[in-house]
């Protein structure tokens, strides 16, 4: 059966941290950048937890599916993200490195779906 290597479940931890920081930084005056906020820090966060639920899982096709949830979290991250940058005018260097991870996660995750069905899962 397949499992989520520790260094992968500390690095969706890590990619958790900096959603929380980037959060706690953003301005709060602001309606919109407020509501766009909260939808970062709660899918950003569940990429973790979703990590964490894969590694108890007890076959290859509950693996793949808390994978998938995984990636529809990761994928929506994405999205406030872009929001935030695009039409909130949320810059620099934290942005851009979140923005980074969020690809490559969404990468590395997508790809290892893509072997377990391969496989059969």
């Amino acid at each position: 059966m397949s499992r989520l290597s520790d260094e992968l479940r500390d690095r969706t931890k890590r990619y958790a941290s900096a959603t929380i920081q980037l959060y706690v930084k953003l301005p709060p005056a602001r309606a919109e950048v407020k509501v766009l906020g909260h939808q970062l820090l709660r899918s950003g966060t569940s990429v973790a937890a979703h990590a964490r639920e894969a590694s108890r899982a007890r076959s290859n096709s509950e693996f793949c599916s808390k994978l998938d949830g995984l990636l529809q979290e990761a994928d929506e991250t994405q999205l406030w993200l872009e929001l935030l940058r695009d039409d909130c005018g949320i810059t620099g260097e934290p942005m851009e490195n979140l923005l980074r991870e969020t690809s490559e996660l969404i990468a590395i995750f997508t790809t290892m779906v893509s072997k377990l069905r391969k496989a059969g899962a």
